[in-house]
């Protein structure tokens, strides 16, 4: 047989389409995105040579140069922590005045319920520091770095259910799919180190396994990006990052060569389709070679004086657990690592509030208060946005029955909650906002999540109006064509 004929019996359908794809498609695929994703393509550098962002970002200088995002999954309440309301334990028992509730919905755990039974605060609230927040005495650490938080406690959104709110919180849209947060920024800004991914996400939950939260992948996810974008998640046992090792026998020589040639074909095979994930899977490979002698040297806390340890609590060196992964976050930091997503669920105390509140709270306080100080006596908490938050707050009145005390709870509530922020660039000691007397809805500087989101990437030297990305005939963004930058809370 001809050899020439001989290839041509040897190609695949898929190779016949993608090829023809260059022709007329081309032109086609033209038209739909538009001069300047062409641009943005033809312009990024490969990224075995760095991790850099467009080229016109950051639009002006930033405050912060990463975020580490403490996120509490599950939804803290914000009347036993932060929300201090007398009126609460005044009216303890009684009817919430349907003045208040307005019509308001609720997550349907209500469905059957009639009766909505002010529940008064289960801890004890106190002032603390120079700034007098008032704080529960459930989170003691926490009360001890008052004067470095910048309270938001006006925050409202719009979503009952804890997936559709944290994806609304995380990548502006209730319905998975878009970018998330860290995506945008790593995008936009690229990485301070080419040894660590740009977003890293870390998952906890509770040692009780209180309530079903799921970790979803699109948290983290990249949407329409291109996926080398999206984060990175470490595991919380084994291998941080699976298949990081050497096959038996290889060495890390062999390994080197295997991907120069790995990365050659690849290369052609971006010639000829122009496809952004065949960047993305050089990148990952590349990515997971400097990772081999990076991850080992990050996750080895040998190095960390007993008083660090000590200050992140007990649990600090059981892998998995929050304690461990706030102090991962600190490490990750100072490596130059854009974006850090700190999960932790079983924030959910529907029927159990009089008990796993305290549990939950035992369990973060410590870490998260030795996080900010870890972070300020490094120095790097100048140039570093910590926040603390999760998807929504808990009702002001009862879901249950009132006799029934051990299994009294608080339902999903949007209407008005608390999240604290921290170093760059944020007012230290302020606590910005309010909810109306039984904490029910925001009323004074009302914060909207595309609000924080706004301000969270100004922070970061992002114009959010600015920093979009052409998909389906449409300009996106994070804030999708809301938000408005809270520039009251700025230092």
């Amino acid at each position: 047989m001809n050899p020439l004929d001989h290839g041509q019996a040897l190609y695949t359908r898929r190779q016949f389409f993608g090829k023809s794809a260059l022709g007329l498609g081309t032109a086609a695929l033209a038209s739909l995105i538009g001069k300047e994703a062409w641009a943005a393509a033809s312009a990024m550098p490969s990224m075995r040579h760095g991790v850099p962002g467009l080229p016109d970002l950051p639009h002006f200088a930033p405050k912060a140069k990463r975020v580490i995002y403490l996120f509490q999954n599950g939804a803290p309440s914000h009347v036993d922590l932060f929300d201090y309301k007398p009126k609460l334990r005044q009216m303890h028992g009684q009817q919430i005045p349907e003045a208040v509730l307005g019509g308001k919905r609720f997550s349907t755990m209500l469905d059957g319920q009639t009766a909505r039974p002010v529940l008064g605060e289960i801890t004890h609230f106190a002032q603390h520091g120079k700034s007098r927040a008032w704080v529960s005495d459930f989170l003691p650490q926490t009360a001890g770095i008052v004067d470095d938080l910048c309270f938001v406690k006006s925050m409202y959104t719009e979503a009952v259910n804890h997936a559709p709110a944290i994806t609304f919180l995380l990548t502006g849209s209730e319905m998975p799919g878009r970018p998330s947060m860290g995506s945008w920024l790593t995008y936009g800004l690229g990485s301070e180190t080419e040894e660590l991914p740009a977003f890293v996400v870390m998952t906890s939950r509770d040692k009780e396994a209180s309530c079903g939260q799921i970790f979803y992948d699109f948290y983290w996810g990249s949407g329409f990006l291109p996926t080398k974008y999206q984060g990175v998640n470490f595991r919380g046992s084994g291998d941080p990052v699976l298949y990081l090792s050497n096959p038996e026998g290889m060495s890390r020589a062999v390994r080197r060569g295997l991907l120069d040639d790995l990365a050659q074909l690849n290369e052609i095979n971006q010639q000829d389709f122009g496809d952004p994930e065949i960047a993305t899977r050089i990148a990952q490979y590349e990515m997971a070679y400097k990772m081999q002698a990076s991850v080992p040297e990050l996750t080895d806390f040998s190095q960390e004086s007993e008083a660090t340890l000590a200050m992140y609590g007990p649990e600090v060196r059981r892998q998995g657990s929050y304690a461990y992964n706030c102090l991962m976050a600190r490490r990750l930091a100072e490596r130059g690592v854009r974006f850090i997503q700190v999960m932790h669920a079983g924030w959910d105390q529907h029927r159990n509030l009089n008990t796993q509140l305290k549990i939950q709270c035992d369990d973060t306080d410590a870490p998260s208060a030795a996080l900010i100080r870890d972070l300020k006596q490094r120095g790097l908490l100048e140039d570093t946005l910590v926040i603390w938050g999760g998807e929504f707050g808990r009702t002001p009145f009862l879901q249950g029955k009132i006799e029934d005390t051990k299994q009294w709870g608080r339902d999903h509530h949007p209407y008005g909650f608390t999240v604290w922020m921290a170093g760059a660039g944020v007012k230290p000691g302020l606590c910005y906002g309010s909810t109306d007397e039984f904490g029910f809805n925001a009323v004074d500087k009302k914060v909207h999540v595309h609000d924080l989101q706004a301000t969270i990437l100004h922070l970061m030297g992002v114009d959010h109006e600015r920093l979009t990305y052409k998909f389906q005939g449409r300009h996106f963004r994070l804030t999708d064509v809301h938000g408005n930058v809270v520039r009251d809370l700025f230092a």
